[in-house]
């Protein structure tokens, strides 16, 4: 990202000056005697595309985090009830009350990131009604609009989550700009739903291929934004206006849930349907080599699993769960895009060489490859929320969230055996080298991990999966519009919709209305089974307002800084200090709770 010294750092997300779109060679090439200016960067259609396009590439590499930039990390949930760091990851610690404030980069990172996004789409709009650009009809030009105007709102979504109210920018800005004024939450919202409303119906249901939006990821958008609406009107003491968003909420989830284009998938099918077992192969002192395989493990798969083989995650793959995915592809990988990969079994995996190196080791198929442990599951994600009657769950089951690993030391009591997590987590006469064992040492989900790793012939070396991965998958609308019913006093309904998703993972113990906390905590506790190293918590947390943020956080954080530190209430971010003191045209106060 280009820094420009002359104007402000919030500015910098704003101006044209920071446009860096690609286009086609002729547009590269150079022409003495023309200088590219505001008024003619422009040229054809294709090129304000090719903004849209940036913001896709921009936003898959935000969720795949394929730099493994800290910050995204935190945007990804490091620092909640599910997430945490390892013990060789504590500086990165995101729950350490003691080290965080506004002045915090994490908060500064997430802020603009969105504001970048926003200026992209801001430009395309404006690139879209110049004069000089022709278009094909009136549908190529409406969808390029569409797009832009779903990112800018997609980005006010993540914004009014996470930070609150925040400046509402809707023109491209090319003179420095001061005295940007802070609109409210409900506000923010707002804006952001009348943007998704204005290009419903210019969406596609489906395309033919797979990545670029359609109307059904408008529709899951508006319901959750009508959700947190209603949430920020009924803490604001606005019932009936709030009972209303509530009822939107739930109207625009039945678009997507009954509108007939998605299903949950509750049958195998894709590329691996037709294996009914996957193998493990074990390697004594984990290292890969045919004479040192001297074992195996065997799991039998299912369709949930399904979901998360290669070939299998675009609806057009016949995925009828997926409503909007990001593309990755490892051609592209290899010939020019670094960035077109999922780092997750190295950013998520476990380090069980060094937690658990006296039982087994390695960075093979069987430790789930090459794991740095970057994010870790909390000991809520991994078992509480599998205890007792929860734990008969497709979800939990060996092939989805693998607990059995064999010992590949050799000269050991579990070699060739399985190794119980008490010697894992408790191997030593040492509490601490337990915890700091504990942290390294998990189950592997099929989301991050495979049995069959691509490239390992051409270099690669199990740190990468090369499937495309989900923005949006229909169970969390059904868990969407079950929030919205049980906030709007339906709490059958409520039970209902999440039992949707525990039948279709065949779970033994089928919810009821008397589950429906109102703290909700059953919902939260469903989005982890479901949306584990999928959904972005902090966003979850945030939205839903009071202490639910800080009350799960004290409660099932790993590390015990998180208790002692977090003495105050909050539940938005704070606004980056960098922002406020930049704005010095116009007060934009800090969020409750926080200080520099």
């Amino acid at each position: 990202m280009k820094k420009i010294i002359a104007i402000s750092i919030w500015m910098l997300f704003l101006v044209v000056g920071n446009i860096s779109c690609e286009s086609d060679n002729e547009f590269l090439t150079e022409s003495p005697e023309t200088f590219y200016t505001v008024d003619n960067v422009f040229s054809t259609s294709a090129q304000v595309d090719q903004v849209v396009v940036s913001i896709y590439s921009h936003l898959r590499d935000l969720w795949a985090n394929p730099g493994e930039a800290g910050w995204i990390f935190a945007f990804k949930g490091n620092g909640t009830d599910m997430y945490d760091v390892a013990s060789i990851r504590r500086g990165s610690q995101f729950n350490n009350y003691g080290n965080i404030s506004p002045l915090h980069a994490n908060f500064y990172e997430n802020f603009t990131t969105w504001y970048y996004v926003i200026n992209r789409a801001n430009v395309a709009l404006w690139a879209a009604e110049l004069p000089q650009i022709s278009w094909s009809s009136a549908a190529e030009k409406a969808y390029v609009v569409a797009q832009a105007r779903f990112f800018r709102a997609f980005a006010y979504k993540n914004l009014g989550e996470l930070f609150g109210g925040v400046p509402i920018v809707t023109d491209v800005t090319t003179t420095p700009k001061y005295d940007f004024k802070r609109a409210s939450r409900v506000e923010t919202y707002q804006f952001a739903i009348t943007e998704m409303l204005a290009v419903e119906n210019d969406f596609p249901e489906t395309t033919a291929n797979g990545g670029r939006l359609v109307k059904g990821a408008v529709q899951h958008n508006l319901c959750e934004l009508y959700l947190a609406l209603g949430t920020q009107l009924a803490a604001e003491g606005k019932s009936a206006e709030a009972k209303t968003a509530f009822g939107s909420s739930v109207s625009y989830g039945d678009k997507v849930i009954n509108g007939g284009t998605y299903a949950l998938m509750n049958a195998r099918f894709g590329t691996r349907k037709s294996e009914n077992t996957i193998v493990f192969d074990i390697y004594k002192g984990g290292t890969f080599a045919p004479a040192n395989k001297v074992d195996t493990l065997q799991q039998q798969t299912n369709y949930y699993w399904d979901l998360f083989q290669e070939g299998n995650v675009n609806y057009q793959d016949g995925n009828k769960e997926c409503i909007w995915a990001l593309q990755i592809d490892y051609a592209a990988y290899k010939l020019e895009d670094g960035k077109s990969k999922l780092p997750y079994s190295r950013t998520y995996g476990p380090v069980f060489r060094d937690g658990s190196n006296k039982h087994l080791t390695g960075t093979n198929e069987e430790v789930g490859g090459r794991g740095v442990a970057q994010i870790i599951p909390t000991m809520y994600t991994r078992d509480e929320i599998y205890a007792d009657k929860w734990a008969a769950d497709m979800r939990n089951s060996d092939v989805v969230f693998r607990r059995r690993f064999k010992g590949n030391v050799t000269g050991l009591p579990y070699y060739m055996k399985d190794v119980p997590w008490s010697a894992m987590y408790n191997g030593t006469a040492d509490p601490n080298t337990n915890k700091n064992n504990t942290s390294l040492c998990y189950p592997v989900s099929c989301k991050i991990a495979t049995d069959k790793y691509t490239g390992l012939a051409e270099g690669e070396n199990r740190s990468n999966l090369f499937r495309d991965d989900y923005f949006i998958r229909l169970s969390e609308t059904i868990l969407l519009r079950a929030e919205a019913k049980q906030r709007n006093g339906d709490k059958a309904g409520a039970a209902a919709d999440v039992n949707l998703l525990r039948a279709r993972a065949k779970c033994g113990y089928m919810v009821t209305a008397a589950d429906m906390d109102d703290n909700f905590n059953m919902i939260l506790d469903e989005r982890a089974r479901e949306l584990v190293f999928e959904e972005n918590r902090w966003n979850t947390l945030l939205r839903m307002g009071g202490t639910i943020a800080v009350d799960r956080i004290k409660k099932y954080a790993f590390w015990p800084e998180a208790a002692t530190t977090l003495t105050f209430n909050y539940n938005l971010w704070p606004i980056p200090q960098s922002v406020i003191d930049t704005n010095k045209g116009e007060i934009i106060d800090q969020n409750p709770g926080w200080s520099k």
